[in-house]
């Protein structure tokens, strides 16, 4: 005995694209910023006190402090204060990465060119 059955049960797409309407172009890229900042900041902690240490100045204060709660901020914070913050980041990493280039400071520069197209993509965005 056979059993007619209606066509195939095709997969639902409504949750991706309900998550896809409610997330941001820009929310992937400060996202990745949060994680490439993070990584940086721990390679520099990581060389400030290792056996040889860098010496402690300006740049590796920074760079060792702010770049990862700023991204983070940028990342989850309200989109007002995300915005001014997303380009406080880029200014704080690009100082950084000024004063350490020769040292940890490269370690940033993924971070900081995903952070100004995740910045540039935010600023574009309407409220």
């Amino acid at each position: 005995m056979t059993v007619a059955t209606g066509p195939a049960a095709t997969p639902q797409t409504a949750p991706e694209s309900l998550w896809r309407a409610a997330t941001p172009p820009s929310w992937p890229w400060r996202r990745r910023a949060i994680l490439l900042a993070g990584a940086a900041q721990l390679i520099t902690i990581a060389a400030l006190v290792s056996v040889d240490p860098l010496a402690v100045s300006w740049w590796s204060i920074l760079l060792a402090i702010a770049p990862a709660p700023l991204a983070a901020v940028a990342g989850f914070g309200p989109a007002p204060v995300a915005r001014l913050v997303a380009w406080v980041d880029v200014a704080v990493m690009i100082a950084g990465l000024i004063g350490g280039v020769k040292h940890t400071g490269l370690f940033f520069a993924p971070a900081l060119v995903v952070m100004v197209i995740g910045a540039l993509k935010f600023s574009r965005e309407t409220a």
